[in-house]
């Protein structure tokens, strides 16, 4: 057995940082301790991939429409809307650039956006199993559409569903299996030993979000998550630390 944090992951690349996904709240979760990055991808016009929250643009960016109705070139010449709802200094990323921008050692969790529209889920995740296949060791694609995670779990990629609700667990454990869909991630409010338990004796991995304070960290660690998206991971790890926090994980055994 040994004890330690589980890994923290900065929510939108570090949403306290700077404007969601954006280079500049890269940086800055780059420039602390950090375990892993998770981001929202869009699919574009032309088949490329832009790391945005809403693919409403109105509601993120100085564009009007859906991504999905924008290029890559139009995208990356807009700018991204500050918390004031003012044109920034940053534009939107492209997934391309996040790769080469990230350390390889860090953990990748790509949420899938498509508002209402499963079929542009499935599309989305394809392409990101299609441009990352080098990068699939690091990548695990997430989001709330069953669709997308199972194309990429069926194109050999780590996929995560994400839930809301803690309804029949093993309905959803049994789904999880049927496509290989190696995890479930369970908002940190909804965590229960039910639930924990089902998914676990399934062998499906359990993590949740987003935490923010020590005090809902300490709430979660019982149910030893395989990951914890949060924030603020410089702060909140620091502040887990000072507080004595740890999870007892075993150890893999030899072969």
């Amino acid at each position: 057995m040994v004890s330690a944090l589980p890994p923290l992951y900065a929510h939108r690349l570090g949403h306290d940082y700077g404007i969601d996904s954006s280079i500049a709240a890269l940086r800055r979760t780059l420039d602390g301790p950090v375990d892993g990055l998770e981001t929202d991808v869009c699919l574009t016009a032309d088949g490329d991939l832009v790391l945005l929250h809403d693919p409403l643009l109105s509601l993120g960016t100085t564009l009007d429409g859906w991504a999905h109705e924008r290029t890559a070139a139009e995208l990356g010449a807009s700018r991204l809307l500050d918390p004031n709802r003012r044109a920034s200094d940053q534009c939107p990323m492209l997934l391309s650039e996040l790769l080469e921008a990230a350390p390889a050692r860090l953990t990748l969790q790509l949420e899938v956006k498509a508002h209402a529209d499963p079929e542009l889920a499935r599309m989305t995740a394809a392409a990101i199993c299609e441009r990352c296949w080098r990068d699939r060791e690091r990548i695990e694609v997430i989001g709330f559409h069953a669709a997308a995670c199972a194309e990429a779990a069926a194109r050999g990629f780590r996929a995560r569903l994400l839930i809301w609700a803690d309804y029949s667990p093993e309905v959803l454990a049994a789904w999880a299996v049927r496509h290989q869909v190696r995890g479930v991630s369970v908002e940190h409010f909804l965590l229960n030993e039910r639930i924990v338990r089902t998914l676990r004796l399934a062998g499906v991995s359990v993590s949740t979000g987003t935490v923010n304070s020590v005090e809902l960290l300490e709430r979660v660690l019982c149910f030893r998550p395989d990951s914890v998206c949060t924030d603020r991971p410089h702060e909140l790890r620091e502040e887990a630390v000072a507080r004595g926090l740890s999870v007892s994980y075993e150890l893999p055994t030899a072969a």
